[in-house]
């Protein structure tokens, strides 16, 4: 029997979208008849109310930005890997010295073991995807619903039926927040028109369809609030460190995420420099022409956690050290001393990063990474 590839039946999920899309446009009508059609619009225009005069100008401006960051998300490509991608070649002026190593630990390395490092050390940044034939940037995932790799992944949404990366990240953002507005004001609008229902109130003017369209939007909002307010928080957290949703794992088995720069840059490499597009699902040129992030390729890095600069084989001495140093209880890292500048090293150009492993206290490590070089003392 041939051998089946489930992944391909995630591809049906794209049909569900289509139709979450219909649910999306029937929920925002629902909405739109519970609150404007019949629960303040009557109001404004029969006792021109500014409190409902407020709650419908609030109402159709939150409207309009949640179904213009929805349709950004939807329409957008997420950023899709070039076709024959591959990553730009390290310099070749770096080639590696001889290492010493006074207490000479590394030598203990079986081949195989070096060998091994040294593909994992050569394919953290980059890899390359068996479905799709192709090399991968560094962050970039293969969705098994769109059947092809997503530049900085964040998850498949069925409800835009579209995956989440690089270029739309910040129209879902925007979306997500937008619409919790959007939920929690439908439900404190709705509010006093069921308290008037229920408290038997002889000047209440709701039918019992118009009830049931307010009970029944009422509660959908509800629940959408208090869902989206979990994901509001959550993607706030993975906003501010720049983290995505795949990379969470990754992240809590790294010391220090190499993609963390600080919140604002963080932010920044999302939403963009210009602050008067923040709350837009809109990007300037210049942002898009100075922000490589924006494009899904290329991604700084903490300069302090930038390994990309050294060569295959000190790169390979360092992965197989700190694999080592994080399973053996022979040993543990105290100090990694990484350089600044890969250049001409000096005293003052070494940037010390403690690594704390719990309560190990066994014999002290320390890797000097210097001209691009690793060295175990």
């Amino acid at each position: 029997m041939d051998h089946i590839n489930f992944f391909k039946l995630c591809s049906a999920l794209r049909v569900l979208g289509y139709f979450m899309i219909l649910l999306f446009a029937a929920i925002v009508a629902l909405s739109y008849y519970a609150v404007v059609i019949i629960a303040w619009g009557p109001l404004l225009f029969h006792s021109h109310s500014p409190l409902a005069f407020l709650i419908l100008f609030l109402f159709h401006i939150l409207l309009i930005l949640l179904t213009w960051s929805y349709f950004m998300v939807v329409l957008n490509d997420p950023g899709s890997v070039p076709h024959n991608w591959r990553p730009l070649p390290l310099s070749r002026h770096h080639d590696l010295e001889a290492v010493t190593t006074p207490i000479s630990l590394y030598s203990q390395v079986a081949p195989e073991s070096e060998a091994a490092a040294e593909a994992s050390s050569s394919s953290s940044s980059t890899g390359y995807c068996t479905r799709c034939q192709n090399a991968k940037p560094p962050r970039c995932h293969h969705c098994s619903v769109c059947q092809r790799c997503v530049l900085k992944m964040d998850h498949h949404c069925i409800w835009v039926v579209n995956c989440v990366g690089a270029r739309n990240y910040k129209y879902f953002l925007l979306f997500l927040l937008y619409t919790f507005l959007e939920t929690t004001l439908d439900c404190l609008a709705l509010v006093p028109s069921l308290i008037r229902f229920f408290s038997g109130a002889r000047n209440h003017s709701l039918s019992p369809g118009g009830f049931a369209a307010v009970c029944l939007d009422a509660v959908l909002n509800l629940a959408f609030a208090l869902s989206l307010l979990c994901f509001v928080v959550m993607h706030i957290s993975l906003l501010l460190s720049n983290t995505t949703s795949v990379e969470v794992y990754e992240k809590k088995k790294a010391v220090r995420w190499r993609y963390d720069l600080g919140r604002k840059k963080n932010f920044e490499q999302v939403f963009g420099t210009n602050k008067a597009l923040w709350l837009l699902p809109l990007f300037s040129k210049e942002d898009l022409d100075n922000i490589p992030a924006l494009r899904g390729i290329e991604f700084p890095t903490r300069p302090d956690l930038d390994f990309s600069n050294l060569t295959s084989k000190a790169q390979s001495k360092l992965s197989w050290w700190c694999d080592s140093l994080k399973t053996n209880n022979v040993w543990t890292c105290n100090f990694i001393r990484l350089s600044s500048l890969w250049g001409k090293i000096s005293s003052n150009r070494i940037n010390m990063l403690r690594l704390d492993y719990g309560r190990s206290c066994s014999p002290l490590c320390c890797m000097v990474l210097s001209d691009r070089s690793c060295s175990i003392i």
